[in-house]
């Protein structure tokens, strides 16, 4: 299945992009598609368990399948004073 997955804030810039576009298999989760970017893109593992995702506009867990087309969100931890 096909997936977009677009890096917001400084992710950008450890991805090297603002979004990209991944294969996984049917019935693949929120967990195989890190486990793919982190290979992809090493710079953003150190976040790993940081790291909040978005399936369209619905925060889910590592344990979600994905569909084919979903649009994924990745986010670092929200900072605030």
């Amino acid at each position: 299945m096909r997936l977009r997955v677009q890096f917001y804030s400084y992710f950008k810039e450890l991805a090297g992009c603002a979004e990209t576009e991944e294969l996984l298999p049917a019935g693949g989760t929120v967990e195989g598609l890190l486990q793919q970017l982190y290979g992809r893109f090493p710079r953003l593992a150190r976040l790993e368990r940081s790291t909040l995702v978005a399936v369209g506009v619905e925060y889910q867990g590592r344990d979600y399948v994905l569909k084919d087309g979903d649009e994924v969100s990745l986010f670092p931890p929200v900072q605030g004073g």
